[in-house]
């Protein structure tokens, strides 16, 4: 069956960086677009970041010039590099896939991770 891990999260100090990953498995990897997610506590789930099959990214307005999505096809994983971290940042990051760009766009991708916890303190 499909899997998802994601791992890398962590307790930073604001203007600190971390880097995120997601390991997928049961699946061919190259077919999927892929996306992060996140969830502050009290707070609905929001779009991080999202990748397509060809590479192509797209950010949050909140994450721009501070994040990087990247994937690398041959180790079927997924990096959320995240610098200059805030502690708005502090949230459950959840790693998404589907082989349809805008199902992880609207939130309803066919599969998801459990999510890693990231704490930026202040």
């Amino acid at each position: 069956q499909v899997q998802l891990v994601e791992s890398g999260g962590g307790l930073v100090q604001a203007g600190g960086s971390l880097r995120l990953s997601c390991a997928a498995s049961g699946l061919t990897f190259g077919n999927y677009a892929m996306g992060w997610y996140r969830q502050a506590p009290g707070k609905q789930r929001e779009l991080v970041a999202t990748i397509t099959r060809g590479s192509t990214t797209n950010y949050a307005d909140s994450v721009k010039g501070r994040f990087t999505i990247s994937r690398d096809n041959a180790k079927n994983s997924v990096n959320l590099q995240m610098n200059s971290l805030k502690p708005e940042d502090t949230a459950v990051y959840y790693c998404a896939a589907d082989q349809v760009w805008w199902r992880i766009v609207r939130g309803t991708a066919d599969y998801w991770g459990q999510g890693t916890q990231v704490t930026v303190s202040s």
